[in-house]
């Protein structure tokens, strides 16, 4: 059975009675659609289960029919209440108006439809819900399967989930390492920039995202300027355009850029930011290298090590709502702060034989966190960090 920390939460919330639309959204092949058709299982009602993938743009009136039908399951089987889901819902322009008018007919002439909406835009979803939305759902994201979930269900070690990440589809296929890589290159990437990103959203230089993409990846970690980029991208660009194309790589579940922790806020918005993969597997596709070479490798293991830490972050950041930043000032420098509501934790990781704090102990003069951590060499395993749940160090 599909095991996710998610699957009791969102049952649990469906089985309440009909008050909010459910709409759950994450990356590709993360487990929505299985973590849906679980609870299909599950559950005794009866289900009208579609897939706006490859309906027209403009095609509004589609989500009215499969409505209609979810209507008609209500009458011909006699059901206490029917559950009507929609996968890749964004995919249809305006599609949160159309499902703002039939959920309030539903609402007015009482119709017991439960309605679960997926996608894997964050952007587009989120825009989606507040301007049309607002007051009628209840959201759920499923980020990108974690160490732990790794681990228990396919027996992989650190070092494993490391390099080959979070993806539970393609897990089976690292024996085979050039036919996993391949995989993840034409079923997941390719089709994540293509599909969630260049085919939803106007992108005037999709060749520059792609770029963008494998460098964010190569560099993951590493804080870099926008300038910088350019120079690196020999592109003719602006550094409006690569942020803006960053924050849509970020929102597919792909490539985040982690701002500068300041007391300031425009400070943040005006820092460089810290290349950080949703996943490392996305790093391991494009790297010449396999897993046996790259464990012989300690710099180029190190940044995996410390990529694998941020994801773990940037993942739980998402799902337990804390703002992730990293902060630097002269010579010393913090890997990832953690804030939420005003309460700071400060985390350095060492992947290295030895430790040092100088970081962490100027951070802590300066701005007071409520713990910091050392992870790797000289504090906690990097490997037992994993296998731990960020929120709950506030």
């Amino acid at each position: 059975m599909f095991q996710r920390h998610h699957y009791q939460h969102f049952s649990t919330r469906m089985k309440e009675q009909r008050k909010f639309i459910q709409m759950l959204s994450g990356p590709r092949q993360v487990g929505k659609t299985t973590l849906v058709n679980q609870l299909w299982k599950e559950t005794k009602l009866p289900w009208h289960f579609v897939s706006a993938d490859g309906v027209t743009n403009t095609n509004t009136q589609w989500i009215e029919q499969q409505w209609n039908t979810a209507r008609e399951k209500l009458k011909t089987e006699e059901a206490p209440e029917v559950i009507l889901a929609i996968d890749e819902i964004q995919k249809i322009g305006n599609w949160s108006e159309m499902v703002k008018k039939l959920w309030d007919e539903d609402t007015r002439f009482e119709r017991p439809i439960k309605v679960i909406l997926l996608g894997s835009s964050r952007l587009l979803l989120q825009q989606g819900l507040t301007e049309s939305l607002a007051g009628r759902f209840e959201s759920t994201y499923m980020g990108h399967w974690s160490f732990q979930e790794m681990k228990n269900t396919f027996g992989w070690n650190a070092k494993q989930f490391a390099w080959f990440g979070g993806y539970p589809g393609p897990a089976s296929m690292i024996v085979d390492e050039p036919r996993w890589k391949k995989y993840l290159d034409d079923s997941l990437i390719e089709s994540s920039i293509s599909k969630d990103i260049l085919m939803l959203t106007r992108v005037d230089k999709p060749a520059l995202m792609r770029k963008l993409f494998e460098l964010g990846c190569a560099y993951s970690g590493q804080i870099l300027s926008f300038s910088k980029m350019l120079g690196q991208l020999h592109d003719a660009g602006n550094t409006t355009t690569l942020s803006h194309y960053l924050n849509l790589l970020d929102t597919a579940g792909l490539l985040g850029g982690i701002e500068k922790f300041s007391a300031e806020k425009l400070t943040q918005r005006g820092s460089s930011p810290k290349f950080q993969v949703h996943n490392t597997a996305l790093i391991s596709a494009q790297d010449g290298h396999s897993f046996e070479e790259i464990t012989t490798k300690p710099e180029r293991w190190g940044r995996i090590v410390e990529s694998a830490i941020g994801a773990h972050l940037l993942n739980h950041s998402l799902t337990e709502r804390f703002n992730l930043y990293y902060w630097r000032h002269r010579n010393d420098e913090v890997d990832f702060v953690m804030e939420r509501k005003g309460t700071l934790i400060a985390l350095e990781v060492k992947s290295g034989t030895r430790a040092n704090r100088s970081g962490l102990d100027t951070f802590e003069k300066k701005f007071k966190p409520k713990k910091t951590f050392l992870i790797g060499a000289g504090g906690m395993p990097w490997e037992e960090f994993l296998l731990t749940d960020p929120g709950q160090l506030f």
